[in-house]
């Protein structure tokens, strides 16, 4: 079964002029949805979950001629097949828990559509295309394991930001890497969108830049490394363009990270080659 659920009293102020929630008021909302979930956990349903975003919503409502107050559109909607990536499943957390989570889960799946739609504008239609789609998104999934090799035990953060194919486009995404044993799990929907990501900055060929910053609980200081991405290629960072990458992130508005130890990248897979042995994908 799919749900919609609106996570903030704002977008639900802004969606109940649809006459969506019968007079209930945003607490009322709220106890009304976690009821409903323990009962269909209760009995065994999965309960696959999206926010229900307004200017999403209205606009979905639009395109396909559905009455945005109408019982029809908010069961489209919560299980429309585009939604982009697995489905989120309700494992019978607390509200307090879900909704934050659900959250993330949202701004994860805009980044991956907002990306992979540069993607594959960057990588063209056809037989071609898609061949070109399938190796840089492994190419990016490599980059990311070996970015987990090198980077030790604990629970890092890796970052991208790179240009897409139209003029001004940036991308960015964040995702925690958490290595235990030499080894990192898929990093959930932000690995992905960390993925997605990288591979449409890969595939346009712009400018941009894969920060690594690492466990600050680890004695001697948080260590910071980073590669920047020029012409679908990525190459280790010296630790003066780490430095400048770090004050540029400043500029951007994000926090200097306290106790940052710059050092330079370290070598990571090259990029994939087309089928002919010719020149990178880029």
């Amino acid at each position: 079964m799919a749900l919609a659920l609106v996570v903030r009293a704002a977008d639900f102020a802004d969606l109940a002029g649809y006459g969506l929630f019968g007079g209930l008021s945003f607490r009322a909302y709220l106890r009304r949805v976690a009821v409903q979930l323990r009962a269909l956990a209760g009995h065994g349903v999965e309960v696959h979950l999206r926010v229900l975003d307004p200017a999403d919503y209205e606009e979905y409502c639009e395109a396909l001629g559905f009455d945005p107050g109408g019982a029809a559109a908010r069961v489209a909607y919560a299980a429309d097949p585009e939604l982009a990536g697995e489905p989120f499943v309700y494992a019978g957390q607390r509200l307090a828990v879900l909704l934050p989570e659900l959250v993330d889960d949202h701004r994860a799946r805009v980044r991956i559509s907002i990306a992979m739609a540069a993607l594959l504008a960057a990588v063209g239609e056809g037989p071609p295309g898609e061949r070109r789609l399938v190796a840089v998104l492994r190419h990016a999934v490599e980059v990311r394991s070996a970015v987990a090799a090198g980077a030790g035990d604990g629970l890092h953060l890796l970052t991208v930001r790179c240009h897409g194919p139209e003029d001004g486009e940036e991308l960015t995404s964040a995702t925690d890497l958490l290595v235990e044993g030499g080894r990192s799990g898929t990093g959930g929907r932000d690995g992905e969108a960390f993925c997605v990501t990288l591979a449409a900055g890969l595939a346009a060929g712009g400018a941009g830049a894969v920060v690594l910053h690492g466990d600050p609980a680890v004695p001697g200081g948080q260590v910071v490394r980073g590669w920047a991405l020029h012409a679908g290629r990525l190459r280790p960072m010296t630790v003066r363009e780490v430095l400048d990458e770090l004050a540029d992130d400043v500029g951007r508005g994000l926090p200097f990270p306290p106790a940052a130890v710059p050092g330079p990248g370290f070598p990571l897979p090259v990029s994939p080659r087309r089928q002919d042995g010719g020149e990178p994908l880029d």
